[in-house]
């Protein structure tokens, strides 16, 4: 079991690095995506870290932002046929570069002008610390197996850090939608939310996903106020909200390699650690589609 969690957390640093230390091509516009005619003219702009960007999954066309050719993205803009595409999401992203350059990738709200007809934004996860959680959660599984000894660490002070966390990522993100808002007046704004990471009934699958029995429906519920919260953001900010979490349900990081659209610490299929595979990245596609052409078949 020590074994396991010293592997799982070797690779899940890996892949930490490679989204931490991490554009597509821009092309003009006019029209409302998301109706019949699909997007002719539609210029559309992907904001996000690395739930966007698809870090490992096949192309890889940003090195330095580990973004995919199939991420959701690519899917969407493919499917809706925009001519205008600009999609910055990058690996590792916190809230806090939609504002500053990430390596080679510039402030992502820069992205952004006043003929920007859609805009995507998955963003949150890094500023509560998907990455450090998932890791600090491996390496307390071997102390209680059986128990809860992650749940515990978060709340030694009395008060759950990671519920903390998500209430103060809120103000991060209604910041970002403002901004949004100020610099592409006119678009359509949709928030995506996060997928179904671990398995939805909280029961776990050690060692396969080297977490304590008890652990995998703590870290389930978590992600689940974190979706709760960008949910609330995006009706605070007159935005939409994708919900992704419940058209992912059964397909988590689980359950067989052919079943699951999320990958383990560590995948069997090309893509990091505790991230979505290309499955996954379809199944987001899908659901912002549903969102912004609900009368367009998706295959």
């Amino acid at each position: 079991m020590a074994r396991t969690t010293v592997l799982a957390a070797a690779a899940l640093g890996g892949a930490l690095a490679l989204t931490a230390g991490i554009a597509a091509p821009a092309s003009a516009h006019s029209g409302r995506p998301g109706h019949s005619g699909h997007g002719h003219g539609v210029s559309y702009v992907a904001l996000g870290d690395s739930y966007t960007s698809g870090p490992g999954i096949p192309e890889q066309v940003d090195a330095n932002c580990a973004r995919s050719s199939h991420n959701y993205p690519s899917l969407v803009a493919q499917d809706q046929r925009f001519t205008a595409v600009k999609d910055v999401s990058c690996g590792g992203a916190t809230t806090a570069e939609m504002w500053k350059p990430q390596g080679t990738n510039g402030p992502q709200l820069d992205a952004l002008n006043r003929g920007t007809d859609l805009v995507t934004l998955q963003i949150g996860g890094n500023d509560v610390g998907f990455g450090p959680i998932i890791g600090t959660c491996a390496a307390l599984s071997a102390t209680d197996p059986t128990g809860n000894p992650c749940q515990k660490h978060y709340g030694a002070s009395g008060t759950d850090q990671l519920t903390l966390n998500i209430q103060q990522t809120a103000p991060k993100v209604a910041a970002v939608l403002r901004a949004v808002r100020a610099r592409a007046p006119h678009a359509r704004v949709v928030v995506v939310g996060y997928p179904d990471l671990l398995p939805d009934d909280g029961v776990g699958c050690r060692p396969a996903v080297p977490f304590a029995d008890k652990d995998f429906g703590y870290l389930k519920d978590t992600e689940q106020r974190l979706n709760a919260m960008l949910r609330r953001q995006a009706g605070a900010a007159h935005a939409e909200y994708v919900d992704t979490y419940r058209p992912t349900v059964g397909h988590d990081m689980c359950k067989a390699p052919a079943d699951r659209w999320i990958e383990p610490l560590v995948p069997a299929s090309p893509a990091a650690p505790a991230h979505p595979n290309a499955k996954g990245e379809k199944a987001m596609a899908v659901a912002v589609l549903d969102r912004i052409d609900p009368h367009c078949r998706h295959h």
